[in-house]
């Protein structure tokens, strides 16, 4: 039995950019990005970066999955944050995935998503059990590029493997061509950029429809069967022209979602294809095309199965997440485009002791606490002591994951003494639902929003704080409002 998609999911940041305020901001410049401006694109907060997205869309994939049968977890991305340091490894710590499985990063061309996807079904199919591929972006770029204007940030997750699969995989194939449509060498922040037509002409039109065409040979599929066409091009009309040059119908070329997200890099072909499979009915065969240094093609068909997965925050529940924003010095500031005075209580050491993140990685990277066996009582920090006065057990605490739970704010205080790269810094007490409670740092909290003791709570994983002067992050947990529709 062949591998395919047992599970997707997705994650695109609350915060979306107006495309007219970077506009506002840069066409004195450049005129010519007036031609951009419509709609918005997705910004990332200033805790978030290719790996928490990862974290979110995977434990939005895994969802009512048991982790326990994941034997290898895939990343792809190009804008990782460690260059040494395995990011994909960060991932599964943070998803308490068992220490036995294989982790991999998967980088440098803009088809890593797609080329990852080849390489988690291949590794399924040889070795058997079920492979998580997660991939997540948040591209730089400089000011008044139209770069700019058309990335967004954002996260999809599959799970494949053998058994009850919503989506069979009725094959890919891989072109592998050194076309150089832009690059980012070594040590630069930035990518280069060629000129938009001959990236169309000789890279999206030519390159594109032979891999297209080989698929669907191999495959002994028509065009016309396509129901659903994913090329994440930010430019317009190519997915369309290539459809009409292959034969596939114009009603299957899906929305690039270029209008209320930009293209999330890596990660943009594989959230099409989620947000394809969130809209998909039972027997629907979806292309999705990645493109960086030649193509992969992989033509899939949604099973029976599809209807019975639970339902998934996905693209389509995180885009309607949304909370606009039309400053863009706060994006600017997010993305160390500036260089902003943070003020004297900014100038502290947040040198990491590595021994001790070590020591602590489950508390710290998992949010693992306590349960006593005694009593039931939850606590974090697990600890030798049940903090239930009523039991003070020794030793009887096992091992218990808060990161999934809910909860509700107890207490809050928006701290404008302290540094915050957006403050003010808002923490406070969360009780959760299942017993249990953290004094914690809040995110995603709208700027001058009511916030009322009792506010529904869930954990998301970010950035705790940046080691500006060793190139280090932390990560930690932190807690979210939950929005209506959550």
């Amino acid at each position: 039995m062949a591998a395919g998609i047992l599970s997707f999911g997705g994650y695109v940041p609350r915060i979306r950019l107006s495309r007219q305020s970077i506009v506002d901001a840069n066409s004195w410049f450049n005129p010519a990005l007036k031609g951009l401006a419509k709609g918005e694109r997705s910004m990332a907060n200033w805790d978030e970066d290719s790996v928490t997205m990862a974290v979110e869309a995977a434990r939005d994939c895994l969802s009512g999955v048991d982790r326990a049968g994941v034997t290898a977890l895939y990343m792809a991305s190009t804008s990782y944050p460690f260059q040494d340091r395995q990011n994909s490894g960060i991932l599964a710590e943070a998803l308490r995935l068992d220490r036995g499985i294989q982790t991999m990063d998967i980088a440098a061309s803009q088809r890593a998503g797609t080329s990852g996807l080849i390489a988690a079904l291949q590794a399924s199919s040889g070795a058997g059990g079920q492979v998580l591929l997660a991939s997540g972006e948040k591209r730089r770029t400089k000011a008044a590029n139209p770069l700019e204007l058309t990335t967004g940030d954002g996260a999809a997750a599959l799970l494949v493997g053998e058994g009850d699969v919503v989506a069979t995989v009725l094959g890919y194939h891989t072109e592998t061509v050194d076309f150089v449509d832009h690059y980012r060498g070594q040590d630069n922040a930035y990518d280069y950029v060629w000129e938009e037509r001959w990236i169309r002409d000789e890279g999206y039109l030519k390159i594109v429809p032979e891999a297209v065409q080989k698929i669907l040979e191999k495959a002994g599929v028509a065009a016309d069967e396509i129901d659903q066409f994913c090329f994440p091009a930010a430019a317009r009309r190519v997915a369309g022209m290539i459809g009409k040059r292959l034969g596939i119908s114009e009603g299957a070329v899906r929305d690039n979602l270029q209008a209320n997200m930009g293209e999330a890099g890596v990660a943009h072909p594989l959230v099409m294809l989620v947000n394809a499979m969130e809209e998909a009915v039972p027997g629907q065969k979806i292309l999705v095309v990645g493109f960086g240094q030649g193509a992969d093609a992989i033509l899939v068909e949604t099973t029976d199965a599809l209807a019975k997965l639970p339902k998934r925050t996905g693209i389509t529940g995180h885009l309607a997440r949304r909370r606009e924003e039309t400053n863009y010095n706060k994006f600017l500031s997010f993305n160390e485009l500036i260089n902003s005075e943070h003020g004297l209580r900014a100038e502290v050491d947040r040198q990491s002791g590595m021994s001790t993140l070590y020591r602590n990685k489950d508390m710290i990277l998992g949010l693992v606490g306590g349960k006593c066996t005694k009593c039931g009582t939850l606590q974090y920090p697990k600890t030798a002591v049940c903090v239930n006065p009523n039991c003070e057990a020794f030793h009887t605490q096992e091992d218990h994951s808060f990161a999934e739970m809910t909860g509700k704010m107890n207490s809050y205080t928006a701290d404008s003494l302290t540094y915050s790269a957006d403050p003010p810094a808002y923490y406070g007490m969360v009780q959760f639902d299942e017993g249990g409670r953290m004094m914690i740092d809040f995110t995603d909290v709208t700027p001058g929003a009511e916030l009322d003791v009792g506010l529904p709570m869930r954990m998301m994983f970010r950035v705790k704080d940046y080691d500006g002067k060793r190139g280090f992050r932390r990560y930690f947990w932190k807690a979210a409002p939950i929005q209506a529709g959550d």
